[in-house]
Formats: structure tokens, sequence, C-alpha cells
């Protein structure tokens, strides 16, 4: 991949990466993070890409895996943001306050989470989903229907 190319990539492609992975850690600081090895991947993969929904494809594949790995890390477990901190101590507020709606979203486990952002906000249909996290069809269809009934209840 040449160096035009990758800047249109990241140019094109990183926004949809940082809320993918915003979704999985809930955290601005482990997000960029994660875009930031998500495209140092790229750079180093020799993998030819069919087209540029093959491409997208493969970055948001890559996305999750990362935020999974990065989520499931002794350090993500062991360690408090300071964003965390200073919220529960009541000294960081934030100037826009967050609709209701996606307050309801961010508190689906993460195991909802990405498929309801995918589905939503990525425009992405089930199978579609599927072939992104690796999993059944009907897994997502399973998963976007419990998100569905937690998000009415809420």
């Amino acid at each position: 991949m040449d160096r035009t190319e990758y800047i249109r990539t990241v140019e094109t492609y990183a926004n949809d990466i940082y809320r993918v992975a915003f979704c999985y850690c809930r955290n601005k600081s482990d997000a960029e993070d994660i875009v930031q090895s998500v495209f140092l991947k790229l750079l180093q993969t020799e993998q030819e890409f069919q087209d540029e929904l093959h491409k997208k494809r493969w970055l948001l594949r890559v996305t999750a895996n990362q935020a999974k790995d990065f989520c499931a890390s002794y350090w993500k477990q062991k360690v408090v943001s300071m964003e965390t901190a200073m919220s529960e101590a009541g000294v960081f507020m934030n100037a826009k306050e967050p609709s209701a709606l996606y307050e309801a979203v961010m508190s689906l486990s993460s195991k909802y989470k990405p498929v309801v952002h995918l589905y939503y906000y990525e425009d992405y249909s089930a199978k579609e989903i599927a072939d992104i996290l690796k999993m059944n069809v009907s897994t997502i269809q399973t998963r976007l229907m419990r998100a569905r009934k937690m998000l009415k209840e809420k």
C-alpha cells in the first residue's frame, strides 16, 4: 500500500473505527489507542483488498478483535482511567450532556453494543455484521432482538 492510499484510508475510516472501538471500551483514550494499533496493522499487512468494502470490513474486524483483546487484558481490568476516577469523585463534568438513547446504548454489555452500533449507526445487515465479527447470523439477530428489548425497558 502506498503512502497516498494509506493516508486516504486513514482519513476515510478513522471515525468509523474510533466509534466501534469506543463501543467496546467506553474510554476516549483507549479507543484512540485501538485506532492507532489498527492502522499500524494495516501498514504491516500484506493482504490485498478486493475493493473498498473488503478493506472496511477488514478494518472493522481487526478493530473488534483489538478492542476485545484490550478489554480482556490485565491492564484494562486493573487500571482505572483518570476520567473515571474524576467523574466518580464528581470533579469531571462534560459540557455536552449525552442523550438518553446514547446513555442507554452505552449501558448495554459489550456483547450487545458493537452489534447495535454496526447495525444502526453503520447500516450493516445482520449477515454483514456476522461476517465482520465472525459469528453466526442467528447470533447477531438474537443479540439485536435482546438489545432492543433491553433498550425498550430502559
